[in-house]
């Protein structure tokens, strides 16, 4: 049996009286793309807030190739391996899209802004750079100020950022969210490649590119996950087309 390269285990989290996270488990194999999909209000937000640290669980456990890191800060899950990019950028608009990305590498590599000069004279950190831009389809946008790029532009700078890391596990929130039809096309092929390399949970709301993409999809629903299979077993549930697909789906 393929060991899971991220494991949760049973996660509540509670906020009053709301539960937000009902006792969800899940896990991310190598070579492979696991969606979670849900409605608005489902606690997707809630539940990979947890996985990624900044929202400490009530009960339950994040597992990361194999070490129990629910106790660990959102740094160290990064240097542990565990890439993400999320909604809310915490991209540095008045610098270029490669800059971002090499200042990702070094903040995850513990060094500090204040070595400026010495990252602008990095040049294979430069090339690191640009090979992932490239990657995701930001070719000639490289050294375009953040400020200045698109929405959608802004999130393939966000996954080149993680990507960079060059992480055990990568979690997208919505990559697809600003892109129009030809970046959407072309971001969904990017994650069709890299998979062999880095297994993805993946948060989006473009079904076409879950269905495409996914190997296995977790519906969330209230807080809960209420089924977990492959694409076709999603496509054919009832239970879930009541919840969040729709009868078109």
């Amino acid at each position: 049996m393929t060991k899971p390269v991220l494991q949760v285990k049973g996660l509540h989290k509670s906020f009053g009286a709301l539960q937000a996270t009902k006792n969800v488990s899940l896990d991310l194999k190598p070579n492979e793309i696991h969606a979670l999909i849900g409605p608005n209000g489902a606690g997707k937000s809630t539940l990979i807030g947890q996985i990624a640290g900044w929202i400490t669980p009530d009960s339950g456990s994040i597992i990361l190739d194999g070490e129990d890191v629910t106790g660990e800060t959102v740094a160290s899950r990064s240097q542990k391996g565990l890439g993400r990019s999320f909604q809310v950028s915490s991209l540095a608009m008045e610098v270029s899209a490669r800059r971002n990305v090499m200042l990702s590498v070094q903040a995850s590599q513990g060094s500090s802004f204040r070595f400026w000069g010495q990252i602008k004279s990095d040049r294979d950190l430069r090339e690191t750079a640009g090979h992932w831009l490239v990657k995701v389809g930001l070719s000639g946008r490289e050294d375009v100020a953040v400020s200045e790029l698109s929405h959608g532009e802004r999130r393939q700078v966000e996954v080149a950022c993680a990507l960079a890391l060059k992480p055990k596990a990568l979690l997208l929130d919505e990559p697809m969210a600003g892109l129009g039809p030809t970046g959407s096309v072309q971001l969904t092929e990017f994650l069709e490649e890299i998979r062999p390399e880095i297994p993805i949970l993946l948060i989006e709301h473009d079904m076409d590119a879950v269905f495409r993409l996914a190997d296995r999809i977790t519906v969330l629903v209230g807080g809960a996950a209420i089924l977990s299979g492959s694409v076709d077993e999603i496509r054919a549930s009832a239970l879930v087309r009541e919840a969040y697909l729709g009868e078109e789906a």
